[in-house]
């Protein structure tokens, strides 16, 4: 049996260089594990532990409302919702985004595979986000399986509608994002992805490859992970190149002429 590290002790990490956000202060609300409806071939933290879609409250919210208490504020530019999963799966996400509203003068983000946003109250806890983030690396059902794996009976149908549902919802008033992550086996999709795009009409869109190593077993420390070296073994990720993350980003561009696009290839902050 692998001997897996101790868990973190803090629900709150960092802050993290974001090339998208600045000095990022993340926030785990799953903490135990890796927990997440998906289970990237590309994600940082590995395999997923529990590949579920199952809500629950995983960290109490007064939990993190004390790790946030010992944070140095004046160096952080955001706070960034993720951790060790898909924060949706957490059912007081509007709780602790409603404390660092309240209490904290920072914008909050929120990095999500939208499986869960078809949900009405799913939704209802994102509504004091700034930004909310959602994972797009897929058009069709083929490209969604193998680079995404989703928990069985998650589709492309289920995910865009729940992004198109939140991008709609009057109750929300912060920025929709859209992520893509562009790997050698999907960076040919882009035209599809493009018109994906136009459908939903995000606020602004982020293209992005991995540059870390896809580590082989799950380490507390992955969640806020920004370098290429890992302290556990890891396997080097396939990333495309500049030439085809340009074309992407033209391809993408000329269908959402009115959208801003950030790629990391060019947004350094």
């Amino acid at each position: 049996m692998t001997a897996f590290p101790a868990p973190p002790i803090s629900t709150v990490y960092g802050p993290v260089a974001s090339w998208r956000f600045g000095r990022s202060l993340g926030v785990d609300l799953l903490l135990r594990t890796s927990i997440c409806s998906f289970d990237c071939i590309y994600c940082q933290l590995g395999r997923i532990r529990e590949h579920t879609e199952r809500q629950d409250i995983y960290v109490p919210t007064e939990r993190v409302a004390e790790d946030l208490r010992q944070v140095v504020w004046e160096d952080v530019d955001v706070v960034t919702i993720s951790g060790n999963g898909e924060p949706t799966l957490a059912l007081n996400l509007g709780e602790v985004i409603a404390h660092l509203k309240d209490h904290y003068a920072r914008p909050v983000h929120v990095l999500t595979n939208a499986t869960w946003l078809r949900d009405g109250a799913t939704r209802e806890r994102l509504y004091r986000a700034d930004v909310v983030a959602c994972k797009l690396d897929a058009a069709d059902r083929e490209t969604l399986e193998r680079v995404n794996r989703p928990v069985p009976g998650i589709g492309m149908g289920r995910i865009l509608e729940g992004i198109k549902a939140l991008r709609g919802d009057p109750g929300f008033g912060g920025k929709l994002a859209l992520q893509c992550m562009f790997l050698s086996s999907n960076v040919g999709t882009a035209p599809q992805l493009a018109e994906l795009i136009a459908e939903i009409r995000p606020d602004e869109v982020h293209l992005n490859t991995p540059r870390r190593l896809y580590p082989r077993v799950w380490y507390p420390e992955a969640r806020g992970a920004r370098s290429s070296v890992t302290p556990v073994p890891g396997i080097p990720l396939q990333t495309i190149s500049i030439q085809e993350a340009e074309e992407a980003e033209r391809i993408i561009r000329a269908a959402n002429p009115q959208v801003p696009v950030m790629s990391v290839y060019k947004d350094k902050r």
